[in-house]
């Protein structure tokens, strides 16, 4: 076969926007040459999937081009942050499949940006305020109407270095001073019209401690550690597109600062922005999250109904699919609400190859095989995985008395039921052909349920025998036996919120009733999300898996070891369906 040849369009079209400018980026030499990117998240929280998509593009551009990708932490906010969220975010990353070059803080910068700050004020390009912050945003105008300088903004230099020093001294008020940017209060870009850039909180810090009592903001923050530490590409989500111009700003005067001589333009991080990670039915916001933990409306950050990545890493979803579902969707300047049926559909794909098929029954009724001898049992042999041989065998007793689920019998069954009735045959997996017995097919209780099913059974079409392609029309069931069955607890999830789109709801509802967040989330949060259901079956081959062990539960879905399983009381999630 001939190698097909692409046209310069075609190779475009095959990369997205962001890694075409990489491209054009290094074969115009830019930055030397070099790639560098970087994951930033604040820690604050734990991620979640939105996270997911950054970290597959800063790292996994990295290293399809020979760059490195580092994660540095962005710990300029003391109030939120806690050392269990780094430890978690660095746990999500490796399990997502990736590895940093290197570990920073922003706080690694803080005396230099502290020195930037201080050389600003020499310049002239900032100023301490002492206005209240309502006012100073009253000050700042609106689009279409120029803001208003601040009395403050022409105070002499020497008042700006000793206030601004007063206010790290741990005796300056917070809310009481804050320097900013001296830019352009009739700029077009509100975010120019004279910014903030420190603030004061005398919070100690996870790292720091009580060095530092005023903190700078994100914005005086992100572009110059993206400079220091020689950042090329620096990627970000839409809201920041109007935040670019601000960030070129800053790196540039930090470049002026420093008197380096190369060439700005050529060797400076270019922040390029591209669309959140949207799925319906899901709330994103770390925030929320943090309410919906701390209200106990779920039962820790990773409950398999959260959006988090440790939410999905416990529900059963795999690495691999999760980054194949966001490769899938891609990277564009549009924001869109993607179906979770897409990642769901990327899990179940994924699954397919990789899960270990067992048998368990979630709705018991009891089967007995009545010309099987009593007390006889025997051991079949069960294929783990019949899309990788490499993951073998394992033995499944069979016995005279089984369990099957309840809805795979009918004692009056439809023309086009094709599982046990009276009279009916059935194929159970990796066993016998049996048919339900006519003149006695079930007993019942009191109320009318059905209790036993009375079947006899081929002995001639045990599987893998020469009998065993006997053709019947009834389908093939799974079953375990009642002789070592253990009793198991499965857990089904369905969506946390009853709304399509939760996050524009919330705010309508808020908006209208004029109420907190935790109030309307109340309002629809999905009261049916969870559903625990006990004296469920399983054969004994799972009981012992170690957590987090991907299974098929054959017929039903596709399942995985809950970490609070034990083999006294083994605790299975169901990820997802076998299908849409």
């Amino acid at each position: 076969m001939a190698e097909k040849v692409f046209s310069e369009n075609e190779e475009k079209k095959s990369v997205s926007f962001i890694e075409q400018k990489v491209i054009d980026d290094l074969a115009a030499g830019k930055n030397g040459g070099r790639m560098q990117t970087r994951f930033p998240p604040e820690p604050n929280g734990y991620l979640h999937i939105g996270h997911a998509k950054a970290i597959a593009l800063d790292f996994g551009l990295a290293k399809k081009y020979g760059g490195e990708c580092n994660l540095r932490f962005d710990d300029t906010n003391p109030q939120k942050e806690d050392t269990e969220y780094i430890e978690s975010i660095e746990q999500d990353i490796k399990w997502l499949g990736f590895q940093w070059a290197h570990v920073y803080y922003a706080s690694d910068y803080f005396q230099e940006l502290w020195d930037f700050a201080v050389w600003l004020i020499r310049q002239g390009r900032a100023y301490v305020d002492e206005q209240s912050a309502e006012v100073i945003a009253q000050q700042k105008g609106t689009t279409t109407s120029p803001g208003t300088n601040s009395p403050f903004r022409d105070r002499p230099v020497d008042e700006n270095l000793r206030l601004f020093e007063y206010m790290n001294s741990g005796q300056c008020q917070p809310g009481t001073l804050v320097l900013r940017a001296k830019i352009d209060m009739a700029h077009p870009n509100m975010l120019f019209r004279d910014p903030l850039i420190y603030r004061v909180l005398n919070i100690p810090h996870i790292r720091t401690g009580n060095k530092w009592n005023a903190y700078p903001m994100y914005d005086f923050t992100h572009g110059q550690s993206d400079y220091l530490e020689g950042v090329t590409h620096s990627w970000c989500t839409l809201e920041f597109v109007e935040h670019r111009p601000l960030y070129d700003l800053f790196v540039t005067w930090m470049k002026e600062w420093k008197d380096e001589t190369d060439n700005i333009e050529d060797n400076r991080p270019r922040q390029t922005e591209f669309n959140k990670l949207n799925l319906n039915y899901t709330l994103m916001s770390k925030r929320n999250l943090l309410a919906l933990v701390n209200e106990k409306l779920v039962s820790s950050w990773d409950d398999p109904r959260m959006p988090t990545i440790c939410g999905f890493r416990r529900r059963g979803y795999s690495p691999e699919s999760i980054v194949r579902f966001i490769d899938k969707i891609g990277y564009t300047k549009l924001d869109a609400l993607n179906d979770m049926a897409l990642l769901e559909s990327a899990v179940r794909d994924d699954l397919n190859q990789r899960a270990l098929r067992v048998s368990a029954v979630l709705d018991p009724v009891k089967v007995v095989i009545t010309n099987y001898p009593e007390g006889q049992t025997e051991m079949l042999t069960a294929v783990n995985n019949p899309e990788n041989e490499a993951d073998g065998t394992h033995d499944v007793e069979f016995s005279r008395e089984l369990w099957i689920e309840r809805d795979d019998f009918m004692e009056v069954a439809e023309k086009k039921f094709m599982r046990l009735a009276p009279g009916k045959e059935v194929r159970l997996k990796n066993a016998y052909i049996i048919k339900c017995c006519e003149e006695h097919p079930c007993d019942k209780d009191d109320q009318g349920r059905v209790t036993t099913i009375y079947c006899t059974y081929d002995p001639d079409t045990r599987s893998g025998q020469p009998g065993a392609d006997r053709k019947i029309k009834g389908k093939t069931l799974h079953w375990v036996s009642c002789h070592n069955a253990v009793s198991a607890e499965v857990r089904l999830y369905d969506r946390l919120w009853k709304v399509e789109n939760p996050r524009d709801e919330l705010a309508r509802i808020r908006d209208e009733q004029q109420c907190d967040a935790v109030t309307a989330m109340k309002q629809i949060i999905n009261p049916d999300s969870l559903t625990i259901l006990r004296g469920c079956y399983i054969e004994p081959f799972a009981v012992n898996l170690k957590p987090l062990t991907y299974l098929q539960f054959q017929r039903i879905g596709y399942f995985n070891v809950d970490p609070d399983s034990t083999p006294e009381h083994p605790v299975f999630n169901k990820t997802v369906g076998l299908r849409s």
